[in-house]
């Protein structure tokens, strides 16, 4: 059964800093708990590592299905472990903020994995919300020029 979980948050900083920092994938380690990794495997492609329950790694391929710039970043996994989709959209505000809002449906293959899966997304939301303060934390650092993770 997929999931839909949504999220929004302010962070200091232009649209244009902001989406350029979130479009940098291979940043994502840097304020997602779970991603240990993702690697740019051509011009919209990318696999993701993400620690998973009982020390085995999910692994999936992405595709960038539109971007938008400083607007959308949009997305569908190709093939792995973890079906998901989504997107994540930049508003301007005011006083050099941004609001971001990331929309991520998901759901994984059937049998043990679904219930690993289930059981370390209990709470998808909080996830995502902790996965945002995180970006917020990082991307606020960057644009001050001093990075801290």
């Amino acid at each position: 059964m997929a999931q839909q979980v949504t999220k929004s948050i302010i962070v200091n900083g232009s649209p244009s800093d902001i989406y350029n920092l979130w479009s940098d994938f291979e940043n994502f380690p840097n304020f997602m708990q779970n991603i240990k990794s993702v690697t740019k495997t051509g011009e919209r492609r990318s696999h993701w590592v993400m620690e998973g329950p009982m020390g085995k790694d999910l692994e999936w391929d992405a595709e960038t299905t539109s971007m938008d710039r400083n607007k959308r970043i949009a997305w569908k996994s190709t093939s792995g472990d973890i079906d998901n989709q989504g997107q994540v959209t930049f508003r301007e505000m005011s006083n050099d903020r941004t609001e971001i809002t990331v929309m991520i449906s998901y759901s994984a293959p059937g049998g043990k994995a679904t219930e690993a899966i289930s059981k370390m997304f209990k709470d998808p939301e909080r996830r995502l919300e902790e996965d945002l303060e995180n970006f917020k934390e990082y991307a606020e650092s960057v644009h001050q020029g001093v990075t801290t993770r």
